[in-house]
């Protein structure tokens, strides 16, 4: 595979590329292989199925009972089964024709021709596709700096372009001197449409004919398309002859201005005047268009021919062929590599703006009242239009599908929709597309196949020639009629027989009309058996065809397909325990493994406990676990006992009456505590370590009847022998002193006593001092009412004598 351009070196895409691979790879491996389920018969019908099947040539590869179509599997599996020769053909990418993207200064003294120009690279390759694996190349565009233009003006004339008539007069030199700025060779042409020339889109009558406008307008005849001046950079003849246009009419609302796009676009070199350079048809309008259908009203029936039909610069088949489809449009515009630029009124802003995104490479403008500001609009659109590339292919092959990826300007990224196009795009810029190109399947023929890419508005594009893998090279050594296919019934090709029509069979040993007879019937039956090849397999000319399975690692196998290796006994849901193989429905265990489901280990290191022993002295190791034979104990190697009181508590009474005969079993004593070894020590610190041992054992503290401690330790040897540890005196408790706890107590309940009392005391007197301060506040408060009872009567009568005057 061949690549180039600046991003060669991206990792990303090809390990992504991997990644798809290896991914169909493995779902093929897990979901059964879809080499195995094509039921190939020959290496060319292999090869066709994936990219990862491969067909086995080796003439001596299948063994008995296995089909002709299991030489088609994985590569890597017919690896595994010893293949030696494998038939895997790939694809290629060659470029035929690689010319570097020109360089070129507008200021240089150096002016090259339109076709001398190169903005895309590489222009020719040739890719050789096998189904299913994609071939991946890069594409580089580079916008080259003073390259040619070509712009065609295209006015609506009906009446309501009056006034925008007397501003597009001197279009032509000032358009031509603001494009300079843009490239030194620029051409503008000019046309001009109204409507079809029959009712009910104009008036017919002859008056009407003449000068369809009232209020004493001067109007021409209307028309439907003229073309008023091919290309030409002369901008004073565009002025010239604009100026002498007339303004028309006509009666309803929308115009026929796709009659005129479509006579323009078609009409490309003797009429127009198109170079192969980039192209701009600036369409000017204050209204809506009429698309196909309409035509309807007037009569017209017939489609759109897409044909160049102008006679004198005028299209002459108005009355006659229907107006185009927004679709046919898109077509020849495209066909044509024309960028349309729409300069349209506000009001009818929304309609040419869904018309937009309908029409690849095109953009919209915002068209002053009477055309004002047209240049500008122009320039605008221009550079909108050329700062964005947009990949288009040709249609494609059956089978065949394509899918981009773009490498923009600041490091932007494109994929799938994206991947198509760039934007942003300054003259000088260059950017890159990863194109990849996969077959799904050979076309019929397998002819080689010829498709193009470009970029929309661009004349430049990149021919492809595809050619298909539909066979393998070692067929073409194939020996027709060949003696070991029966007697010449085939080919023998790439390791096995191709039989001729009618003939089937590995050796095409039979024919079809005999392959169901009862004789042959008879060879794939076991003795006393009825089922045909077991009912695993189909009887094709005496021998039995086993049948494939989904997953290909699961085959059936035997003359009469008896045996399979899959159908063994499991465990842990597991084939043979996961520890042998299954041949012919029966395990073969692995070493240290046994049972009919190899789930039995021959292992006894999972039964050693902590101690070193089997099962820890309490059970038997049976395929590598432990059997406890005391129910009390558990656990994998028995050492886990939830019910015992634990190893101190166990033997606590057989060492207290065999180091100190006291005890509940010191009556008892020799008969039932004579199972270990007693040692006596004089200290604790001499009592054995695990760090002094090579074996696991366990320190006691224990107390007996009268209140004293003993200690021990408890410990099993590695030769199961029970030893026991144990200090010999007592560590017992001295008794208390009795006279200092009764005096303590006596004098800590006098002390007690005298707390409570002083504290009794104590609460008296703050309670009675607060009662006495309460008497003497409410008697200063106290208040006597000194006035005179009203039921009090003086003893004391005084009477006044009326004639007493006080002398």
């Amino acid at each position: 595979m061949v690549f180039f351009g600046s991003h060669k070196s991206h990792p990303c895409w090809d390990v992504c590329i991997g990644l798809a691979f290896l991914t169909e790879l493995v779902s093929s491996l897990s979901d059964g292989s879809i080499c195995i389920k094509a039921n190939a018969q020959s290496c060319g019908e292999c090869i066709q199925v994936s990219e990862i099947c491969g067909w086995c040539t080796d003439e001596k590869f299948l063994s008995e009972g296995e089909s002709k179509s299991a030489r088609c599997d994985d590569v890597t599996y017919l690896k595994k089964k010893d293949c030696k020769n494998i038939e895997d053909p790939r694809g290629s990418t060659e470029i035929t024709q690689n010319k570097d993207v020109t360089v070129r200064n507008k200021d240089g003294n150096v002016k090259l021709k339109p076709e001398e120009i190169t903005q895309i690279q590489p222009q020719k390759l040739k890719v050789t596709l096998r189904s299913g694996e994609p071939q991946t190349f890069d594409l580089k565009f580079k916008r080259a700096e003073d390259y040619p233009i070509d712009l065609y003006y295209l006015m609506d004339l009906s009446f309501s372009m009056k006034d925008d008539l007397e501003n597009v007069k001197n279009l032509g030199t000032d358009l031509m001197r603001e494009m300079r700025e843009i490239t030194s060779d620029f051409r503008i042409g000019f046309g001009s449409f109204v409507e079809k020339t029959v009712m009910p889109y104009i008036s017919t009558t002859p008056a009407r004919l003449i000068n369809p406008c009232s209020n004493n307008e001067n109007c021409t005849s209307p028309f439907s398309y003229k073309n008023v001046l091919k290309l030409t950079s002369n901008g004073d003849r565009f002025n010239q002859l604009v100026s002498q246009q007339q303004i028309s009419g006509n009666l309803d609302s929308p115009e026929g201005g796709f009659d005129a796009i479509m006579q323009v676009a078609v009409c490309e070199v003797s009429q127009i005047g198109w170079r192969n350079v980039t192209r701009l048809l600036v369409f000017s309008t204050d209204a809506g268009f009429h698309f196909a259908g309409d035509g309807k009203l007037g009569g017209i029936v017939l489609p759109n021919d897409g044909k160049c039909h102008l006679e004198n610069n005028v299209y002459s088949m108005s009355h006659y062929y229907d107006y185009p489809s927004i679709a046919h449009l898109v077509q020849k515009l495209s066909d044509h590599n024309i960028q349309t630029i729409f300069a349209v009124t506000e009001e009818f802003q929304p309609v040419y703006q869904e018309l937009k995104n309908l029409i690849p490479k095109s953009a919209v403008g915002t068209l002053s009242s009477n055309s004002s500001n047209v240049i500008k609009l122009i320039i605008d659109a221009y550079n909108s239009l050329s700062s964005e590339v947009i990949l288009e292919n040709s249609k494609l092959p059956e089978g065949v599908s394509i899918s981009y990826k773009a490498f923009c300007k600041n490091g932007v990224r494109g994929t799938e929709d994206n991947g198509r196009k760039c934007t942003n795009i300054s003259i000088g810029d260059e950017v890159s597309f990863k194109i990849s190109i996969e077959s799904q399947k050979c076309p019929s023929g397998g002819k080689p196949e010829v498709i193009t890419v470009k970029p929309l508005g661009f004349n430049e594009e990149v021919a492809i020639e595809l050619n298909f893998i539909c066979d393998c090279e070692c067929a073409k050594k194939g020996e027709p009629n060949s003696p070991k296919c029966h007697g010449g019934n085939g080919i023998f090709e790439c390791g096995a027989c191709k039989c001729n029509e009618g003939r089937i069979g590995r050796e095409c040993e039979c024919s079809k009309d005999e392959v169901r007879s009862d004789d042959l019937d008879a060879n794939c039956r076991k003795p006393n058996s009825t089922d045909i090849c077991s009912n695993n397999g189909e009887c094709l000319c005496g021998t039995c065809e086993c049948k494939k399975r989904e997953n290909p690692a699961e085959v059936y196998s035997g003359k009469y397909c008896e045996c399979d290796n899959f159908n063994c006994d499991r465990s842990g849901n597991l084939l043979c325990g996961g520890h042998g193989r299954c041949e012919c429905r029966k395990c073969i265990c692995d070493t240290n493994y046994t049972g009919n489901a190899c789930e039995c280990s021959l292992d006894e290191s999972t039964c050693l406990a902590k101690n070193g022993q089997l099962c820890n002295g309490r059970g038997k190791c049976e395929c590598g676990i432990c059997k406890c034979e005391d129910p009390k104990f558990q656990g994998p190697t028995c050492e886990v006992c939830p019910t015992c009181p634990g190893v101190c508590t166990e033997h606590k009474d057989c060492v207290q009456c065999r180091a100190f005969g006291d005890g509940e079993k010191k009556e008892m004593c020799q008969k039932e505590c004579s199972y270990f070894n007693l040692i006596k020590v004089k200290d604790r610190k001499d009592l054995p370590q695990p760090t002094d041992q090579s074996f696991p054992l366990t320190h006691c503290k224990e107390k007996d009847a009268n209140d004293c401690w003993f200690y021990y330790t408890y410990a099993i040897t590695k030769n199961s022998t029970k030893e026991v540890f144990v200090v010999e005196k007592l560590d017992c408790p001295s008794g208390p002193d009795i006279i200092p706890i009764v005096a303590g107590v006596v004098a800590g309940i006098v002390l007690i006593g005298l707390a409570l009392l002083l504290i009794w005391k104590l609460l008296m007197i703050i309670h009675d001092r607060r009662e006495f301060a309460k008497f003497e506040k409410e008697k200063m408060n106290a208040k006597w009412d000194t006035g005179e009872n009203p039921i009090y009567k003086s003893a004391v009568t005084t009477v006044i004598n009326p004639k007493y005057e006080g002398k």
